[in-house]
């Protein structure tokens, strides 16, 4: 069950408590470049020996029996003695974004704050101003970052929840008690958070299920006749619920929408049992509403038109992607043979510009490089027999005027700029929309990237006024991205309607690091249809022709 990303976390709480603790700072720099860089290895390291670890790069001979032991038993032994050493208290603090080692080692060892509510309290009563490093603008950002993770707590992005539900679809597939079941709630809605994980049952008795689970990683917290609540690996909370094949229908209706939603369509729960939700929709006189758009919003508008949403295999392009010229993890070439496999038309690639050099971001000479090696990809992929074209971009980083990162003479060579802020991200509304505004105006630019510049659970985006965005990128030309990593899925789904009634066209980019990345494009997927985004108005969903005709008609109605 454990995975790349939960590897790499492990790795970086060490990272963090050995520099806490003082450890030579040359081995942090390099345990955490390691969990970096594990991040971006594509093959699961869960399916490899420990010999076979030994060859893995990134790793090393000390690192792979490290990430061996995480693999069997979830730590290892030099972890658990350094969470032996430090107070419980102050490893949660040590999980507030925008504290690192030094800072948490200054609050507990000269301050003698050793908890997150202690923290709270110094910071209501001005204890941090004076201390050395800190000062009143780091108390208050402390304070915002804290009440930020206390209103995330116990909440989860669904891909992490993705492999969860696989491993217990396949525990009821092989129980003989359960008869039936559904996974529903927040999942199955397809929401980009998840706050529990919520199955529906028929089967014989609900506590034969629940200790059958409970003899491995499931913990039973709640009980009652047709409700159990259960934790697995004591984070995630479970929730079980029993029924017949006769009310079937009724429950997987009722814990798979909203409350609002039951009350548009005029549910209740008087009425008839039914064993299947299409039979419930039918009597109240209303098509089947799809579970990921029972929000109660405008489903009931759009009820005749649902097989019209977008669908993975509708896309015919991946737009932003990135390769080793950056930060990526594959060639140019690697990316592109990758894109060709699942079928797509075009590939646009977009590293970062020179001002990110944190991510090896391209100077002007670089640039011209990869659009040599580009022409030189496209003479032999365009001619074959299954043909797949590369289209020469760039992310641009925004800048803190709003000018984007090159002169003129080098933006107007490429076909395709994604323009996003990575850097400065503590701004108000008024500085986010002039810098956005002015981006989004620059007649080069052609997609808005990942527009507020959110990490769901992580970090809180930039305020915008949405419409205000939305607005100035349908004026300007401008699609607008929906950033499919699943940290990110930004532009936020609700706002994909307002856009799309205006007239504005969503881009479904999967903001690629390595080649397996381009596979996420499937969680936008899965938000724009909450969206109630359709292939006409994505970016991506046209072919080849109508994508580089699209291209054509925007730039010369920006440049003239």
């Amino acid at each position: 069950m454990i995975d790349n990303h939960d590897i790499s976390d492990i790795l970086t709480q060490y990272a963090k408590l050995y520099e806490l603790h003082d450890g030579n700072p040359f081995k942090v720099k390099s345990l955490a470049g390691a969990a970096y860089n594990i991040k971006k290895i594509g093959e699961p390291l869960s399916e490899l020996s420990e010999e076979d670890l030994l060859k893995v790069p990134q790793l090393g001979k000390s690192l792979a029996p490290k990430v061996y032991e995480i693999i069997q038993t979830g730590t290892f032994k030099e972890l658990e003695d350094l969470i032996k050493e430090t107070p419980a208290g102050v490893i949660d603090i040590l999980k507030v974004k925008g504290l690192g080692p030094k800072k948490v080692e200054v609050l507990w060892k000269q301050v003698g704050i050793t908890s997150i509510p202690e923290l709270l309290d110094a910071c209501r009563e001005n204890r941090l101003v004076e201390v050395k490093g800190f000062g009143y603008k780091t108390q208050s950002q402390i304070l915002s970052d804290i009440e930020f993770k206390f209103s995330n707590e116990g909440k989860f992005h669904w891909a992490k929840m993705e492999n969860i539900v696989a491993f217990m679809d396949g525990l009821f597939n092989d129980m003989e008690e359960v008869h039936q079941f559904q996974v529903c709630g927040d999942f199955r809605r397809l929401n980009d958070i998840v706050n529990s994980i919520d199955y529906l049952l028929v089967c014989d008795n609900l506590e034969t299920i629940s200790d059958a689970l409970c003899n491995g990683n499931f913990e039973l917290i709640d009980c009652v006749d047709d409700h159990y609540q259960l934790t697995y690996l004591d984070t995630v909370f479970i929730h079980l619920y029993k029924c017949n094949f006769d009310n079937w229908g009724n429950r997987l209706l009722e814990l798979s929408s909203t409350p609002e939603h039951l009350e548009k369509i005029g549910y209740s729960k008087n009425l008839a049992e039914q064993d299947s939700e299409e039979e419930i929709y039918k009597s109240l006189g209303y098509p089947y509403i799809l579970p990921e758009l029972r929000e109660g919003l405008r489903e009931l508008d759009i009820a005749e038109k649902q097989d019209q949403l977008i669908q993975f295999n509708q896309l015919k392009g991946v737009l932003h992607n990135h390769t080793t010229y950056s930060d990526g993890l594959n060639s140019l070439e690697e990316m592109t043979l990758f894109a060709r496999s699942l079928g797509l038309e075009y590939i646009g690639i977009c590293d970062h510009s020179q001002t990110a050099a944190y991510a090896n971001g391209l100077k002007p000479e670089r640039v011209l490089e990869q659009m040599k090696a580009i022409d030189k990809l496209n003479a032999v992929y365009t001619k074959e027999k299954q043909p797949i074209k590369i289209f020469k971009g760039i992310e641009s980083d925004i800048l803190g005027d709003g000018s984007l990162d090159y002169d003129k003479d080098i933006l107007q060579l490429f076909d395709l700029v994604v323009a996003s802020v990575h850097s400065n991200l503590k701004m108000d509304m008024e500085k986010a929309h002039a810098r956005l505004i002015k981006a989004i105006e620059n007649p080069y630019t052609t997609i808005l990237g990942h527009p507020t510049g959110r990490l769901l659970l992580l970090r809180p985006g930039y305020p915008i006024d949405h419409k205000y965005i939305i607005d100035a990128c349908i004026s300007n030309h401008v699609a607008i991205e929906l950033n499919s990593h699943p940290y990110r899925l930004d532009i936020d789904w609700r706002w994909i309607d307002y856009a799309v009634t205006k007239g504005g066209i969503i881009s479904i980019n999967p903001d690629a690091h390595q080649k397996e990345g381009l596979d996420d494009m499937r969680y936008g997927v899965n938000v724009a249809r909450k969206g109630y985004l359709s292939a006409e108005n994505c970016l991506n969903a046209k072919n080849l022709i109508e994508f580089e005709s699209w291209l054509e008609s925007t730039k010369k109605k920006k440049l003239g």
